[in-house]
Protein backbone atom coordinates (compact mmCIF):
# COMPACT_ATOMS: atom_id res chain seq x y z
CA UNK A 1 0.00 0.00 0.00
CA UNK A 2 1.32 3.63 -1.14
CA UNK A 3 0.51 5.86 1.70
CA UNK A 4 1.87 9.90 1.74
CA UNK A 5 2.51 11.65 5.22
CA UNK A 6 0.68 14.91 5.85
CA UNK A 7 -1.06 16.56 8.92
CA UNK A 8 -4.04 15.94 10.64
CA UNK A 9 -5.01 19.34 12.63
CA UNK A 10 -7.78 19.59 15.17
CA UNK A 11 -9.60 22.42 16.25
CA UNK A 12 -11.83 22.57 19.22
CA UNK A 13 -13.49 26.08 19.71
CA UNK A 14 -16.42 27.88 20.80
CA UNK A 15 -19.31 26.62 17.77
CA UNK A 16 -20.03 30.73 17.41
CA UNK A 17 -16.36 30.48 15.63
CA UNK A 18 -16.96 28.02 13.48
CA UNK A 19 -17.64 29.98 9.97
CA UNK A 20 -14.59 32.71 10.68
CA UNK A 21 -12.34 29.02 11.61
CA UNK A 22 -13.37 27.70 8.39
CA UNK A 23 -12.28 31.06 6.60
CA UNK A 24 -8.80 30.70 7.96
CA UNK A 25 -8.89 27.38 6.98
CA UNK A 26 -9.03 28.32 3.43
CA UNK A 27 -7.29 31.50 3.47
CA UNK A 28 -4.26 29.08 4.69
CA UNK A 29 -5.16 26.69 1.84
CA UNK A 30 -6.64 23.52 3.16
CA UNK A 31 -9.29 21.90 0.65
CA UNK A 32 -11.82 20.75 2.94
CA UNK A 33 -12.47 20.12 6.74
CA UNK A 34 -14.89 17.86 9.18
CA UNK A 35 -16.75 19.30 11.70
CA UNK A 36 -19.08 18.21 14.44
CA UNK A 37 -20.55 19.37 17.90
CA UNK A 38 -18.53 18.09 20.92
CA UNK A 39 -19.19 18.48 24.52
CA UNK A 40 -16.32 18.27 27.56
CA UNK A 41 -15.02 19.79 30.25
CA UNK A 42 -11.92 21.85 30.93
CA UNK A 43 -10.32 24.73 32.28
CA UNK A 44 -12.87 26.85 30.92
CA UNK A 45 -15.50 24.57 33.09
CA UNK A 46 -18.11 21.91 31.64
CA UNK A 47 -19.44 22.58 27.98
CA UNK A 48 -22.54 20.92 26.56
CA UNK A 49 -23.40 20.67 23.11
CA UNK A 50 -27.12 21.43 24.37
CA UNK A 51 -27.50 25.07 22.71
CA UNK A 52 -25.59 25.84 20.28
CA UNK A 53 -24.28 29.31 20.99
CA UNK A 54 -22.90 27.60 24.47
CA UNK A 55 -21.40 24.60 22.97
CA UNK A 56 -18.02 23.66 21.28
CA UNK A 57 -17.37 22.21 17.83
CA UNK A 58 -13.99 20.38 16.57
CA UNK A 59 -13.17 21.10 13.12
CA UNK A 60 -10.60 18.83 11.49
CA UNK A 61 -8.19 19.24 8.32
CA UNK A 62 -5.84 17.03 6.56
CA UNK A 63 -3.01 19.08 5.25
CA UNK A 64 0.35 19.48 3.67
CA UNK A 65 2.89 20.04 6.38
CA UNK A 66 3.95 23.58 5.29
CA UNK A 67 -0.25 24.45 5.42
CA UNK A 68 -0.81 22.69 8.75
CA UNK A 69 2.12 24.75 10.16
CA UNK A 70 0.71 28.21 8.77
CA UNK A 71 -2.61 27.91 10.04
CA UNK A 72 -1.70 26.72 13.79
CA UNK A 73 0.28 29.92 13.63
CA UNK A 74 -2.26 31.96 12.51
CA UNK A 75 -4.73 30.45 14.77
CA UNK A 76 -2.67 31.56 17.64
CA UNK A 77 -2.15 34.72 16.43
CA UNK A 78 -6.15 35.80 15.58
CA UNK A 79 -7.89 33.87 18.36
CA UNK A 80 -6.29 32.20 21.47
CA UNK A 81 -6.13 35.07 23.32
CA UNK A 82 -9.55 35.82 23.38
CA UNK A 83 -10.99 32.63 22.81
CA UNK A 84 -11.06 28.94 24.67
CA UNK A 85 -9.54 26.85 21.60
CA UNK A 86 -7.35 24.55 21.60
CA UNK A 87 -5.47 23.11 18.50
CA UNK A 88 -3.14 20.38 17.62
CA UNK A 89 -1.68 18.41 14.87
CA UNK A 90 -1.11 14.95 14.61
CA UNK A 91 0.97 12.92 11.97
CA UNK A 92 -1.17 10.82 9.37
CA UNK A 93 -0.95 8.74 6.28
CA UNK A 94 -3.23 9.20 3.27
CA UNK A 95 -4.03 7.07 0.63
CA UNK A 96 -4.84 9.34 -2.39
CA UNK A 97 -2.55 13.00 -1.41
CA UNK A 98 -4.35 14.77 -4.35
CA UNK A 99 -7.24 15.55 -2.50
CA UNK A 100 -5.20 17.63 0.08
Amino acid sequence: MNLHPMKLVTIICEAVLEDRIVEVLHECGAHGHTAFDVRGSGRQGERTADLVECGNVQIEVIAKPAVAENLLARLRRDFFNDYAMVAYESDVQVMRPDKF
